[in-house]
């Protein structure tokens, strides 16, 4: 493990002083980085008990222990009182506590480190105990809780799979998606898609906008973006549908030439992978009716009788607004040293939730998002988290319950769950996630490491995503590592049915 902290020096006549589940204990002040509140923090599935999640300090990732897990306490809920102690050191790690009482010097003579054993109760390791009032205050050995807390079977082989390199294993894993891919949302009821490749980003409406005067009634204002302010047109009001504002709208953010605008939908449904036999172009008398070119390119036939109008996001907005657009100083424009780097290093990302925490998987290894199929036929004799198998167009596909398979509670059906098919190299499955919420666009100096603390769990939390501005950590999940080796076994089974093979399902 690497170097936590530096050597703690007794005679060091400085000591930080804490208080956990009502015992005082301290540490030597030339350990301590610094001291702050508890920011939020992205919880780590299958990490040890002592982790209890990754921090965003100052765009730093950190991990946080808990000092009442590292002496074996049951933790519990944070309060105002609780704070983080940063520790020094090559690999900083900080410490969450009940509450910091203060800084006191006392001298040499005063700490007794022959005491230490007899002093130490069950979980503690001492270093030296010492009087303060009318309490006995513990100095905490903390490197070695740390090691005893974090031991690692393995060094950490891979620091950083680079700044593309997870992307760039999700894009060997997708050579054999060659279907197109779109991406569903709903307008008035209906259902709209744009090719998955013209939308750099899906993010939510923000509940308060800029409005524009003397604009078009499309324009529904403009918002902060990215250091810009990015226009919001309403796809009601471009498809002739009756005007409404709902709450938790998504933006969808397109690049038409050369000007970033934001589509406003209802909300988002799925990331769809598509038959292109199922494509139809729309029929002429679309574009006749409309008097010119019709705002709806294709349409898909997705089954059940239903079916998906794929919109030409060109031909939503009038050449003269594009003009205006084009011409005005706050429209956000790619400069050709962004769009060069943009083509070249910019990834993209499938944004997810699981208990609350955001994970991430990286766009190019998804299939498709859609809603979790009501009737999931169970097979006997397999893992818990195997949810089953469902026929998606004719491939038998395995269902895997994420949050089973993260060892989180049980939850409730809701209506937000979605069914995220990956593909991997060699294997195909649906995660059963809580809910989607975007697909976010960021660049690899976004992508950090994973903390050398959180042990087992490097196996599938390989990096991070640290959004400085926000404060927000998002786990990057490795897809080829999402099943263990026996796990990958088991789903090699199903992958090897034919395509055509057809099965009962049953309720659940």
């Amino acid at each position: 493990m690497a170097e936590i902290a530096k050597t703690i020096a007794l005679t060091d006549e400085r000591f930080l002083t804490f208080r956990s589940e009502g015992h005082f204990y301290a540490l030597p002040a030339e350990t301590v980085s610094e001291v702050a509140r508890l920011p939020p923090i992205a919880r780590v599935p299958q990490a040890p008990p002592s982790l209890m999640g990754l921090a965003n300090l100052r765009g730093a990732v950190l991990p946080v222990a808990s000092v009442r897990a590292l002496l074996g306490r049951a933790d519990v809920a944070a309060t105002p009182a609780s704070r983080l102690i940063v520790l020094e050191g090559a690999s900083p790690v900080a410490l969450a506590v009940d509450e910091v009482s203060g800084l006191v010097r006392i001298p040499p003579e005063k700490v007794k480190t022959a005491e230490a054993d007899i002093a130490s109760e069950a979980g503690e390791h001492l270093r030296g105990v010492f009087e303060s009032g009318s309490h006995v205050t513990k100095i905490l050995d903390i490197p070695e809780l740390l090691r005893r807390g974090f031991a690692q079977t393995a060094p950490k082989q891979q620091s950083l799979h680079t700044a593309t390199g997870t992307a760039t294993i999700a894009k060997d894993a997708a050579v054999e998606m060659t279907r197109p891919r779109l991406v569903t949302f709903e307008v008035a009821g209906q259902d709209y898609a744009l090719p998955l490749e013209v939308v750099k980003e899906i993010v939510t409406a923000p509940e308060h906008l800029m409005f524009v005067p003397g604009s078009d009634d499309a324009v529904r204002g403009v918002m902060p973006y990215r250091g810009g302010l990015l226009p919001l047109l309403s796809l009601r009001r471009l498809l002739g549908l009756p005007p409404a504002i709902l709450l938790l709208e998504k933006v969808l953010v397109v690049a038409i030439s050369d000007v970033l605008i934001g589509f406003v939908a209802d909300r988002t449904r799925a990331v769809l992978s598509i038959d292109p036999d199922r494509v139809d172009p729309a029929p002429p008398l679309l574009a006749a009716r409309a008097g010119g070119e019709a705002q709806i390119k294709e349409i898909y036939r997705a089954g059940q009788g239903k079916l998906v109008s794929i919109l030409a996001p060109e031909r939503l907005l009038r050449e003269d607004v594009m003009q205006k657009l084009a011409q005005g100083e706050t429209t956000m424009k790619p400069t050709d040293e962004a769009r060069d780097a943009s083509d070249a290093k910019e990834l993209r990302f499938l944004i997810f939730q699981l208990d609350d925490n955001d994970f991430a998987l990286p766009i190019d290894a998804v299939e498709e998002v859609a809603r979790v199929p009501d009737q999931i036929t169970r097979l006997p004799k397999t893992p818990k988290f195997l949810e089953g198998v469902v026929n998606l167009r004719g491939e038998v596909l395995p269902v895997v319950d994420q949050r089973r398979r993260f060892d989180m509670q049980a939850t409730t059906v809701n209506a937000n769950r979605r069914l995220v098919v990956v593909r991997t190299e060699q294997h195909r499955a649906g995660l059963i996630v809580d809910s989607v919420s975007e697909v976010l666009r960021c660049s690899p100096d976004t992508i950090k490491p994973s903390p050398d603390l959180t042990g087992d769990a490097l196996g599938i939390v390989h990096s991070v995503i640290n959004l400085e501005a926000s404060g927000r950590i998002i786990l990057l999940l490795d897809p080829s590592e999402l099943l263990t080796r026996t796990e990958r076994g088991l789903l090699d089974t199903f992958n090897k049915q034919p395509r055509s093979q057809e099965f009962r399902q049953t309720k659940p």
